[in-house]
Formats: C-alpha cells, structure tokens, sequence
C-alpha cells in the first residue's frame, strides 16, 4: 500500500507529507547526493526537485562564475545557488514561490552554506531598487520557468518567466556579466537574436543526452559567442568553437572505412556538423551524413563502431532479422525501415541505414567499440 494512504507514524506529519519525502530523498540518490547525505533535508513537491539542476549540471555553472557577489533572480529548491555560494562569497537567492524559499533556507542551513542570502520575492524589484553608485553584483544568473499561466508550457524566451530579452537592459545595467539557463529544445539562433549580447553558449550534456543550454550575456560582448559542447559523463574535454570556424571548415567526403563514430548530442546541438569531423582528421559520409570515418580507431567526444558489414540497400533482402536501427540523411524512417524489412528491435549489431558519399543508400552493420 502506498506510503499516502496508511497512518503516519509522525506526530504532526501527514501521510501525504511522509510521502513526499520519502518520494523525494529517492530522487536525490543520484541527482543529487549532497543533499541524499546531509541531515534533516527537506523535500519540495516532486515537480520542483524534477525542475532543479542535478548536481553534475550545478558544478558546471558554477565554474563559469567568479567574483564576489552573485544574484540568483529564480532560486527554486538551490541546487544551483548552493553550488555558486562555493564559488563566490556572497549569494542573494530570491523565488516567488515563499514555501520553497522557506524550505531553501533550511537546507542551505543543514549544508552549512552560511553565505546564501534568502529572499522570498521577485528579484527584479530589488535589482530595480538598487541606487547608482552602489556596490552591485559581479553576476546575476537566471532559470526562468517555462510554464505559462494561460499558455502552459513555452517556447519562446519572451513567454519565459521572467522575461529575461524584456528585462535585458537593466539586468546589464546591474552587471556585467549574466548567465542564463534554458530549455534544451531552444533552438540557438532564437536564443541569440533574443538575448542579444551573448558571449558564450554552453551545451551541457550528461550520459548523451543534453539537459541544458547556458547562455553566458556580456555587456560588452562584440564578436558573436564561443560555443563549449560538454558531455560531463565521457570525460573528454568540451569542445570548443566559433561559429565562423564551423562555417569555414571543409569536411573530408569518405566511403566507409573500418570504424564509425557518431557525434555526441552535445556536439550536434552545438552545430558542430563539420568540425565534428575535421578536428580529429576524420572523412565524412556525406555533406548531409553527419557520421564520420577511419581506418583507425581514435579517441572522439561520442559513440564508436566498428564496421562489419557494408551493404547496398536491397529493401526486403537484407540478412538482418534483429537490430538498432538508425536511419541518417536516409529516404525512410526507422518505423518504416523496421517493417519493410521486417528487423525486430534489440540484439548487439547497430544498423546504420545511410546516403553515403558516392550517393549511393547503404546499410552499414556495426558493433560498439
């Protein structure tokens, strides 16, 4: 029976109550073990622990940050307050919701992070209070909600709340540097013709899967961003470029050799389509193929193959009855190449149905390396 609907066996604690707790210190295990270890850890509802940066993505943004003084306008359950708190002397946290800053609070205490300032209300209004001349914040950063009131979940940066593109000329007024984090799905040219002044962005992923983009806003950015692609999970460093290098880069047209490599989701994010390859001196399968060559084997921010197999595609005639089908500048989708040739999901052979350089379709059967 679940832990909601027995006796609590708390003296003013709730069934519900309990639930959300023990619901919530389950979630933490690997998200985020500091706060799993510590004492007397309060758990918001499951919604807010679901929204909150994981540990791994916290470290990442602090990094970013120097200085002595940093705002955090949107705090939720400060994950990432708690972590630019190690990297800075002064936090101010502010959230709207006062429950999460009441619970915020007390975990910072349990943590013993001592120089988080706590504010239940809109950090706007006060950078708006703050008087020329005065003492102001080396960084402000934002997480601003994408659910909408009446619209539901967003989009568009200017539906974000707040409204960082809306709010731009006095959040530069207040620093000089600010550091904003969105939704994966934003795709990058909205973001920089929205926030305008953006110096770095930053492609943060974690086992293959990105979790976030980071834009980092300079009040005296001139030359367009630096894009850093990151997996945290792979252990190679993050990939650094200027959008103009990726533009200028001339990838090298390969049949397929002995090994394939796959982009990370980073990477592709990035739009690093052709550097992907070049930097590690790799061909590529076709303009539009973004899956790269060698002979040998190489180290590579993503998954790698070893080919066994190389096939011309003969719908109906292929000797594979099992598979993980990926289908790249291809003419059919997975569904519809699973059920024309009848390939069952599973198994350890990777099945890349692909345009190759010569414009041939090709089926190229692989292993993990």
């Amino acid at each position: 029976m679940s832990i909601a609907l027995k006796s609590s066996p708390f003296d003013g604690v709730t069934p519900q109550e309990l639930a959300q707790q023990v619901a919530g210190r389950k979630k933490t295990l690997e998200k985020l073990p500091s706060w799993h270890r510590a004492n007397a850890i309060y758990y918001p509802p499951g919604l807010n622990l679901e929204q909150a940066s994981s540990e791994a993505t916290a470290r990442y943004k602090a990094s970013l940050i120097s200085g002595n003084w940093l705002v955090d306008l949107t705090g939720g359950f400060g994950v990432d307050a708690y972590f630019f708190a190690r990297q800075s002397q002064r936090v101010d946290y502010f959230e709207i919701d006062t429950g999460l800053a009441e619970i915020a609070a007390h975990n910072f205490r349990q943590l013993g992070a001592t120089n988080i300032r706590v504010h239940p209300g809109d950090g706007l209004d006060y950078l708006r209070g703050l008087q020329p001349g005065s003492s102001l914040p080396d960084w402000i950063y934002a997480d601003p909600s994408r659910r909408h009131a009446k619209k539901g979940r967003v989009i568009r940066l200017e539906d974000y709340a707040p409204d960082i593109p809306g709010n731009l000329d006095l959040l530069l007024g207040v620093s000089d540097n600010l550091l904003v984090k969105t939704s994966p799905m934003l795709d990058l040219s909205a973001g920089l013709k929205a926030l305008r002044q953006v110096a770095e962005i930053h492609v943060v992923a974690v086992k293959n899967e990105v979790k976030e983009l980071l834009w980092v806003i300079r009040s005296t950015a001139s030359d367009g961003p630096r894009i850093h692609a990151s997996d945290l999970s792979d252990g190679h460093p993050p990939f650094r470029f200027h959008p103009d290098e990726e533009a200028s880069a001339d990838s090298q047209l390969a049949l397929p050799a002995r090994y394939l490599y796959e982009p990370g989701a980073a990477l592709l994010k990035a739009g690093a389509f052709k550097l992907a390859g070049t930097r590690y001196g790799l061909g590529k399968l076709h303009r539009h193929t973004h899956l790269y060559t060698s002979e040998k084997l190489i180290p590579y921010p993503g998954r790698r193959f070893r080919i066994l197999e190389n096939h011309p595609y003969k719908p109906g005639r292929l000797p594979y009855r099992e598979g993980h089908v990926n289908s790249r500048n291809f003419p059919e989708d997975v569904a519809r190449i699973r059920k024309r040739n009848r390939i069952k999901s599973g198994g350890n052979t990777y099945l890349f149905f692909v345009r190759a350089a010569d414009d041939a379709l090709r089926v190229l059967a692989a292993e993990a390396v």
